[in-house]
């Protein structure tokens, strides 16, 4: 596995990809910081085209990210994650929305754990999904960069960390 060590403007994020594809994209704080494995080889400037697209995401453009994504999971979490890829850039849709879109209605909170289980911060992005009153719930980033990623999309939380528009709105292709 190869990774490397890519600076934004919320904190450093670890990236590790194989020949799969993208593996991990992590912030090192937060509770689901990760740290590279030993068998890990560090490949700086392996990852210049995701680095490019991240400093344009986080420049506010939307991005559609061209690296492949290969995170570890159930086939469960993999039909949540990629259900999450399909939330627009600047929206937001409840974990209810995804569960519906994945033909699961009755597994909001297996969506719920499979969310907070995503490998791929980011460009797999379960930081658009927040509960079905508006709440913005958890992330494994911590909250404070949760709204940051919002902001940056242009999604207003409120001083109770509501987002009041778009909730129930999406209308996401079933997988």
């Amino acid at each position: 596995m190869r990774y490397d060590i890519l600076e934004s403007p919320l904190g450093e994020l670890l990236v590790a990809a194989d020949d799969a594809g993208l593996r991990k994209l992590s912030f090192l704080a937060g509770s689901g910081a990760c740290v590279p494995g030993k068998t890990w080889q560090r490949a700086r400037g392996a990852f210049a085209g995701l680095a490019a697209e991240l400093e344009a995401y986080f420049s506010g453009e939307p991005v559609s990210f061209s690296a492949p994504v290969a995170g570890d999971g159930t086939a469960f979490q993999r039909r949540v994650w990629r259900a999450l890829c399909d939330i627009p850039h600047g929206t937001v849709a409840s974990y209810g929305d995804i569960a519906r879109a994945i033909g699961s209605p009755g597994s909001v909170r297996a969506v719920g754990a499979a969310n907070g289980a995503n490998p791929i911060a980011i460009v797999v992005p379960c930081h658009r999904v927040i509960g079905s009153d508006g709440g913005l719930t958890g992330y494994a980033g911590g909250l404070d960069i949760k709204r940051q990623l919002l902001a940056i999309e242009g999604i207003e939380v409120d001083g109770r960390d509501r987002v009041n528009d778009g909730v129930g709105q999406v209308s996401l292709p079933l997988r």
